[in-house]
């Protein structure tokens, strides 16, 4: 029996670039559509790579996030079906919403934005992945605010373990001020290279401090995961046998099986 409760928003976010959050967010979302939920991605980072990396190309869009954040446009204008993948759909970004935290400064309530574009959404989708800035600033915040969990995709490396331990305490403030229900869902090893030493430790030490919060599957270093998104393709369309596309699908299904778990502890 799949995991069937729809609405679930999940903010895929590190402030810290080059982790994986994009390739983790695109081909989550891609393993989740084919294991049978309909999954909706929303590109909240400027530079429009979840949205490149499942072949929109954004600059050909007549409507996207940021006409959104403007009011020129609702999402269910510029919500696409991603080709080949039945199940997944995305709300395409574009390089101007990088003006965005300028133009909401004075805003009532700007970090609830997002919240309310996606409120009337939740019905029609199963899962929602929200693809965040590598920031912390006022899209990140949105994100958060919106969110039910965070899922943080970390690079197994020592400079990854200080900027968790900020993002940490931008969640906590979030929190506390903004979104009373939000946890982190999971911590994804990214990048994970069994032959390095330090990608070791650095496992160790993050599951000694968040335990059963880091998922078992970790994503290995694999040069088809780098290569798919010049294709426009999830990894799962670009070579399903490869490292990485299993790996990803593994990550679904553990992704699932959480939230089954979680749903029955809660009834």
């Amino acid at each position: 029996m799949r995991y069937k409760k729809s609405g679930k928003v999940f903010a895929m976010a590190n402030q810290k670039g080059g982790v994986g959050k994009t390739t983790t967010t695109v081909n989550l979302a891609s393993a989740l559509a084919l294991l049978g939920l309909k999954v909706l991605v929303i590109d909240s980072d400027p530079q429009g790579n979840a949205s490149s990396g499942l072949g929109i190309n954004t600059q050909q869009m007549e409507h996207h996030l940021y006409h959104c954040f403007t009011n020129e446009a609702d999402a269910g204008q510029a919500i696409r079906q991603v080709d080949k993948v039945g199940n997944l759909f995305i709300l395409p970004t574009h390089v101007d919403l990088i003006g965005i935290e300028v133009e909401l400064m004075s805003a009532v309530k700007r970090e609830r934005f997002l919240s309310d574009l996606l409120a009337p959404l939740l019905d029609s989708y199963e899962i929602i992945l929200i693809d965040c800035p590598p920031s912390l600033g006022l899209l990140t915040i949105n994100a958060l605010t919106a969110a039910d969990a965070i899922i943080i995709p970390l690079q197994c490396e020592y400079y990854a373990l200080e900027g968790l331990s900020q993002l940490v305490r931008t969640i906590r403030l979030v929190k506390n001020s903004y979104n009373h229900n939000l946890f982190i869902e999971g911590i994804v090893l990214t990048m994970y290279d069994r032959r390095n030493r330090l990608t070791h430790q650095v496992a160790k030490e993050v599951k000694q401090h968040f335990k059963t919060q880091v998922y078992d599957t970790v994503i290995p270093r694999n040069v088809r995961l780098s290569e798919c998104p010049s294709h426009g393709l999830p990894i799962h369309q670009y070579d399903k046998h490869s490292t990485g596309a299993l790996s990803y699908m593994n990550l679904g299904k553990e992704f699932i099986e959480r939230l089954k778990e979680r749903s029955h502890g809660n009834a």
